[in-house]
C-alpha cells in the first residue's frame, strides 16, 4: 500500500494489511516498521489537543486517558521510532464510520509535557509530541549532511562515532523545528560516519570492497535503512548498513530484494551485538 498525501483510505484496510491497535489514537504495527498516528477533534475535551504550531510543526498528543500520560506501549514506540527502525505515518480522522485522510510521514525530535483534563475532569501530566514532515528533510540539506559526516569521521574513533550515532533520540524542549532539523541533521551525520567507518571500505551486503573511492579519496559506499521502504528520515546504525551502488539497487530492485534485505538485518545484529 503506497500512501499518498490528501488520498483518503479505510482505516480498517490499512489494519488488515499492517496490524496494529485498530481502536485509539496510536497503531505500533508489530510486524511491520509501521506507526500509524491517528488524528482528530473528537478527543478535544480531554487535553487532546493536535495542532500545526507556527515553525511548522505537528504537534501530537499521546495517548492515555486517565491518569498521567507515560512513556509505555504507542508513546514509547513514537518517541524511540528512530532506534526502533518505525516510520511514523499519520493519518486525520474524517468522523465516525468515515475514511480517514493521509497526512504523511514524520519524524520525532522531541516532546514536551503539559498539564491537561483527563476523560473524569481530574488534571494530569500530558505528553505532546513535536513531529517534523520528512518530506521537508529528505533531500533538503543533503549538503550539511555529508558535511557533518566528513567532520566527524576525520576527527573521532570508532566508539565515539557510535556514541554519537545513537545519542540524538528524540529528547525533551525541541520546541523549535529549525532545532528539531538541526538534530536530525547531526543524527545522520553522525549515522553515515559511523556506519562508513564500521565497514572499513568493504561492502556490508557482498563484502567485497568498495568499487571506487569518491573524490576525497575514501571507499565510496552508501548507506541502507533496512527497516524502511526510502533511505529518508532518521537514523540508528542498528539498522543501517553500508553498501556498494549494486547491493544498494539490489536490494531495492531486485527480485529477491527483500531476502537480501533480511541477510543484512541479520549480519547488522551480529556486528552491532558486540
Amino acid at each position: 500500500m503506497n500512501f499518498i498525501p490528501g488520498k483518503q483510505y479505510r482505516r480498517k484496510e490499512i489494519h488488515n494489511e499492517f496490524g496494529g491497535s485498530r481502536q485509539g489514537g496510536i497503531a505500533n504495527c508489530a510486524a511491520h516498521p509501521f506507526i500509524f498516528i491517528f488524528t482528530g477533534k473528537s478527543g478535544s475535551e480531554f487535553g487532546y489537543d493536535d495542532h500545526w504550531d507556527d515553525d511548522g510543526q505537528f504537534i501530537y498528543c499521546g495517548e492515555g486517558q486517565t491518569g498521567d500520560m507515560k512513556f509505555q506501549r504507542g508513546n514509547l514506540a513514537i518517541r524511540d521510532h528512530a532506534q526502533l527502525g518505525k516510520d511514523i505515518h499519520v493519518f486525520e480522522t474524517l468522523g465516525k464510520s468515515k475514511p480517514v485522510r493521509y497526512v504523511g510521514q514524520f519524524a520525532c525530535t522531541g516532546w514536551h509535557e503539559d498539564t491537561i483534563p483527563d476523560k473524569n475532569k481530574n488534571m494530569r501530566k500530558g505528553l505532546f509530541f513535536h513531529l517534523i514532515p520528512v518530506n521537508d528533510l529528505v533531500d533538503t540539506d543533503e549538503s550539511a549532511v555529508e558535511e557533518i559526516s566528513q567532520s566527524l569521521i576525520t576527527t573521532k574513533d570508532l566508539n565515539e562515532l557510535r556514541d554519537l550515532a545513537i545519542s540524538n533520540d528524540a529528547q525533551p524542549g525541541a520546541y523549535k523545528s529549525v532545532e528539531g532539523r538541526k538534530k536530525i541533521y547531526l543524527r545522520s551525520g553522525a549515522v553515515k560516519a559511523y556506519v562508513l567507518a564500521r565497514a572499513q571500505g568493504k561492502c556490508e551486503g557482498c563484502g567485497e570492497d568498495a568499487p571506487f573511492t569518491n573524490k576525497k579519496g575514501v571507499p565510496y559506499l552508501e548507506p541502507h535503512h533496512t527497516r524502511r521502504l526510502s533511505d529518508g528520515g532518521p537514523d540508528d546504525p542498528r539498522w543501517v548498513a553500508a553498501l556498494c551502488p549494486n547491493c544498494h539497487k539490489e536490494v531495492h530492485y531486485g527480485k529477491d530484494g527483500a531476502n537480501y534485505n533480511a541477510s543484512i538485518i541479520e549480519k547488522l545484529s551480529q556486528l552491532e551485538a558486540g
